[in-house]
C-alpha cells in the first residue's frame, strides 16, 4: 500500500508515519500544497497512493481545499470510482459539521483526533487496504 500522510504537526505526523509503515510505503507532506504536488507526481510516475490521511487545519492549503483539488484533477482525469485515492480525513476538531463537510468533498472516513490504534486498524480493513 502507497501512503501519502498529510499533517502540520510533526508529533501528529511522526506517529501517523510509525503506525502506518507496518503496512507499505509511506510519504509524508506538512502542508495541503505539497500534498497535491505530490498527489500529482504518484499519478504521473504510475505509483498511485491508496491512502491519504489528511488533516484538516494546515498551512498554505487546509485539508478541505487540498482534498478538493485532488478530487477535481482526478475529475479531470476521468478516474472511476475504483481509481480514486481513498482519503482519510483526520481532525482534532471533532465536530459533525467538520465530517460533514469532509464527505461532501470526497473523504471515504473521518475520524478524531489523538487517533485510536485500533479502531483505524479496523477502518482500513473496512476499506479493503489492508
Amino acid at each position: 500500500m502507497n501512503v501519502l500522510i498529510v499533517e502540520d504537526d510533526v508529533f501528529s505526523r511522526k506517529f501517523m508515519l510509525k503506525f502506518l509503515s507496518k503496512y507499505g510505503n509511506c510519504k509524508t507532506a506538512e502542508d495541503g500544497e505539497a500534498a497535491v504536488r505530490m498527489y500529482k507526481e504518484a499519478i504521473e510516475n504510475k505509483q498511485p497512493y491508496d491512502l491519504i490521511c489528511l488533516d484538516i487545519k494546515m498551512p498554505k492549503l487546509d485539508g478541505y481545499e487540498t482534498l478538493e483539488q485532488i478530487r477535481h484533477y482526478e475529475e479531470e482525469k476521468q478516474f472511476t470510482r475504483q481509481q480514486e485515492v481513498k482519503v482519510i480525513m483526520t481532525s482534532g476538531m471533532d465536530t459533525s459539521a467538520n465530517a460533514n463537510k469532509a464527505f461532501e468533498l470526497g473523504c471515504v472516513a473521518y475520524t478524531s483526533k489523538p487517533i485510536d490504534i485500533v479502531q483505524f486498524d479496523n477502518l482500513l480493513q473496512e476499506l479493503q487496504l489492508i
